[in-house]
């Protein structure tokens, strides 16, 4: 079974995101570093909910990071 994808832009998955915070991803800016998550500018076109993936991807850290460094534009 695929696992949800979390960054439509870049096709980065729930699981693959998951996978970097066991191996010590711990705050939004880690992520992109080893996923590439967050890093597209297409979110309102390539995301259904028409928004930047960052909140979805700080709900999956275990602390709650409140910095978007994306270079998506939102509104």
């Amino acid at each position: 079974m695929m696992s949800e994808i979390i960054c439509y832009c870049m096709a980065v998955s729930k699981e693959t995101i998951e996978t970097a915070i066991q191996n010590g991803a711990k705050n939004l800016h880690d992520i992109q570093e080893e996923t590439g998550a967050c890093t597209g500018n297409n979110c309102k076109t390539m995301n259904p909910k028409g928004v930047c993936c960052s909140a979805d991807i700080i709900k999956l850290l275990p602390k709650k990071s409140t910095t978007c460094t994306c270079n998506c534009k939102t509104e």
